[in-house]
């Protein structure tokens, strides 16, 4: 299951320590002209190294690009790439091989396979996220063609969140700061926040939002292909994600039908709603209104402090991890949310333009 996708897909290989990550990326419509500054850029976002909050391994995250581009111009063939790793540290793990890290992918992969890499927990690293940056950004260029846009922040990290939603922020100022979060003001305080809790060995999590506007009605396969059922199960599948909502969420507990229904109206033509409670998806297919969710993801499980756990062989032992990480995922993950959103909307888009041969069928802009 290293394949994500139905008709835009991408096929991720490598771990955290071995020669490099990589990918294939399937599907993609031919004549998409590739910007490299535009994937360089997606990639900085959300290299290792990049600030104080972040974990201090360096990489350069320099993407090669193998088959499938011709002339900086997708052919429509499978797209490949490779991304070095140039800055490890394996000597770091080890101490810890023949221990099970607490809430690590440890225990659970040497269950299910026998065997597995300790070195920054290979396969099961955050570092295999880097592929998914790279087919993200393909993805993300194929969108703006159409000017559907996919935008996360940093939207809470610990006790520290915005209170407004994504409208009462202006978005263009989510990369101002180091930990990607819109309002200058509480930027600093979740900033400090991290600082505090790396200086005492700590980690802390939190909570990225995402908005993608300009999404056409009519994307979504119900009864088991619903959009929001994607988008879930695209963003759970991300390093550290423990929950995922749209719309107003779990907070439709506090609402009476008569306050969340999203009321329809007549804008010159074209049939919108006053309120955007459902979050853009309406019976698993979207409605064309701006599509909102929200990921929470846990504080990092590596600690650089004591712990207690137990060995391969079952015997108590004491735990203290050294190495390079990050004492908060949040960060680094809103560009990671965006990708796996991007390739979810425009797989979906591919899969409905597949489905209609009417002139209002969504296509792809060369």
């Amino acid at each position: 299951m290293n394949t994500f996708g139905n008709i835009f897909r991408l096929t991720s290989f490598g771990e955290s320590h071995g020669a490099c990550i990589g990918g294939v990326v399937d599907g993609c419509p031919a004549g998409l002209a590739i910007d490299m500054d535009f994937i360089r850029n997606e990639l900085n976002r959300r290299r290792p190294g990049q600030s104080a909050i972040t974990t201090p391994r360096s990489e350069t995250d320099s993407v090669e690009f193998l088959s499938g581009i011709y002339e900086g111009v997708t052919t429509g063939t499978p797209i490949g790439f490779a991304v070095r790793n140039e800055n490890c540290h394996s000597e770091d793990y080890d101490r810890v091989k023949d221990a099970f890290r607490p809430s690590h992918a440890d225990y659970t992969y040497q269950i299910k396979y026998g065997i597995r890499d300790a070195r920054g927990g290979g396969r099961a690293s955050a570092r295999e996220t880097v592929a998914r940056c790279v087919g993200g950004a393909v993805a993300k260029l194929a969108l703006g063609r159409q000017n559907i846009t996919v935008q996360a922040y940093t939207s809470r990290v610990g006790h520290i969140g915005l209170d407004g939603s994504y409208e009462d922020y202006d978005l263009s100022l989510t990369e101002t700061s180091p930990v990607r979060c819109p309002d200058p003001g509480k930027a600093a305080e979740m900033e400090a926040l991290i600082a505090e809790v790396k200086s005492k060995g700590d980690t802390v999590g939190g909570i990225v939002a995402c908005v993608v506007k300009g999404v056409p009605a009519g994307l979504g396969e119900p009864v088991f292909g619903k959009l929001h059922a994607a988008l879930g199960a695209a963003m759970l599948s991300i390093n550290a994600a423990k929950g995922f909502d749209y719309g107003i969420g779990f907070d439709t507990a506090d609402y009476f039908g008569s306050e969340q229904n999203d009321r329809f109206y007549n804008d010159r033509g074209r049939i919108r709603t006053r309120t955007n409670f459902s979050g853009g998806i309406q019976g698993g297919i979207s409605n064309g209104q701006d599509i909102y969710f929200r990921v929470a993801f846990k504080a990092v499980a590596t600690l650089l402090t004591e712990q207690q756990t137990v060995d391969k062989d079952g015997n108590d032992t004491l735990l203290k991890v050294s190495g390079r990480h990050d004492p908060c995922v949040l960060p680094r993950a809103v560009p990671i949310v965006e990708a796996m959103a991007a390739m979810t909307i425009l797989d979906y888009q591919l899969i409905s333009q597949a489905q209609r041969f009417t002139e209002g069928a969504p296509k792809i802009r060369r």
